[in-house]
């Protein structure tokens, strides 16, 4: 986890009826991760079972190599490249092709290691990624070492399955998140824009078995924040939302450029509170990783219970969001406009539009309305929903008084009386003079 990332936010296998729920859960289908205006229909094959032990073997090999590289894998030393190294290899045997791209950051060399396995939609890409640096100080096992074996397991267990799924699967390393997402940042402001507009989905994984854990689940996109939170639900284990520390992680530079992102979260330097230890179980008063950034984030820095059950969370996710291309009958739709749109100053308004389709009835009435807005001066800003028939819903009003940056919100709209189908369009203007914007993206959930 990086350094200037707010940190908060995310024991034995599994007991015989949790594990027999898991199985009851993964049978079940959940909604598709989005693709362009649609949601994917619902997983048809359950996810496998990652095992716990061969998790906890990469992070062995990842504590020894930084024990064999000055005691850390940080980005610029030998112990980063030997970790790529090791990562690679597993998935070179396992019939991924593989990449390494490289970046210079701090007049050292970075490497990102992207692995895509055949097949699929190769214009619906589902990817998941983890940063694989540590900081200079320590091993980097829980941060984030966690992630990144979880990930690389996962990986490995499309492999073995040899899973077609509809849409097109690519994993990811990152190098040098924690001097600033250098790694993330790289490969998303060197994607060419029609690469972007393929990926359906980015899922990341950044510090998942702290030692003192919890359950967090990254507020960003609805259908893939639902698919983890079912996940947990059917263990009866409650989650919350990520956001002390939201956008500062590998997941940010996605979400800026408007691909949908989701992923977990099991606490950084944050204090546990007692309500958090009545759920959770672990001790009130103390940090969820009291190792966060120092040398003792080693092997001994895992709860495995944690690790164990946000594993084999991201599997299910893997599996249930790469399966179907349509729309299902029932359930969430989202559907979203990510090209940029310029707000002139002090000038008319302008609007950006999302065509829905394959929808039944009427709009909810608890329609979900999530933009992003850049803009210098949030106070100048007003927003309305336009709904097909032409109806606006005011969904903000300017405040002069209103300095901060941006608008990056979710506005409930009760659109019961519209018909869901049709065009709908953001309606955004500037109402004073000095300052600019651009509309970066929005979505609608049904």
């Amino acid at each position: 986890m990086s350094l200037n990332r707010f940190a908060l936010r995310r024991s034995p296998a599994l007991p015989a009826a949790a594990a027999l729920a898991l199985g009851a859960l993964l049978a079940t289908a959940a909604p598709a991760a989005q693709a362009a205006g649609t949601t994917a229909a619902p997983a048809a094959v359950a996810a496998p079972d990652i095992p716990l032990a061969n998790v906890k073997a990469h992070l062995t090999q990842f504590q020894s190599i930084a024990t064999a590289n000055g005691g850390n894998r940080a980005h610029g030393r030998p112990g980063y490249k030997a970790s790529i190294d090791y990562v690679k290899a597993k998935l070179d045997a396992a019939g991924y092709t593989t990449s390494l791209q490289q970046f210079t950051s701090g007049g050292a060399v970075g490497y990102n290691l992207i692995a895509d396995w055949p097949g699929g939609d190769a214009n619906k890409v589902l990817m998941a990624g983890a940063h694989l640096d540590s900081v200079t100080s320590g091993a980097g096992i829980n941060d984030n070492g966690s992630g990144s074996a979880a990930v690389l397991e996962t990986a490995l267990a499309v492999s073995r399955a040899q899973l077609q799924p509809d849409k097109h699967l690519r994993f990811a390393w990152w190098g040098a998140e924690e001097l600033g997402l250098v790694g993330s940042r790289y490969y998303v402001n060197n994607l060419p824009s029609t690469e972007r507009s393929k990926l359906s989905g980015y899922l990341n994984f950044d510090m998942i078995g702290s030692p003192n854990a919890g359950y967090f689940v990254y507020d960003d996109d609805p259908v893939i924040e639902k698919t983890f939170k079912d996940y947990y639900a059917g263990l009866s284990i409650p989650t919350e939302i990520e956001t002390e520390g939201d956008g500062r992680s590998d997941h940010a530079p996605f979400k800026n450029v408007g691909i949908p992102v989701g992923g977990l979260f099991s606490g950084a330097d944050y204090t546990k509170t007692a309500a958090q230890a009545q759920k959770w179980g672990g001790t009130a008063g103390q940090a969820f990783d009291r190792c966060y950034h120092s040398s003792c984030d080693n092997t001994s820095n895992i709860n495995d219970t944690a690790l164990d059950r946000n594993s084999e969370a991201i599997a299910h996710a893997i599996w249930t969001l790469s399966a179907g291309t349509g729309e299902p009958p029932t359930g969430e739709g989202v559907f979203s406009n990510a090209t940029d749109v310029a707000v002139p100053d002090n000038g008319a308004a302008v609007t950006s539009s999302i065509a829905v389709t394959g929808r039944t009835g009427n709009a909810p009435a608890a329609l979900q309305v999530g933009v992003d807005i850049k803009h210098t001066y949030r106070g100048d800003v007003v927003i309305d929903l336009l709904a097909p028939d032409g109806t606006a819903y005011r969904l903000k009003n300017s405040s002069s008084g209103d300095s901060a940056d941006n608008v990056i919100a979710t506005y409930p709209v009760n659109a019961s009386s519209e018909t869901a189908n049709g065009t709908w369009k953001l309606r955004v203007q500037d109402v004073a003079a000095q300052d600019t914007g651009y509309i970066d993206s929005w979505k609608l959930t049904f």
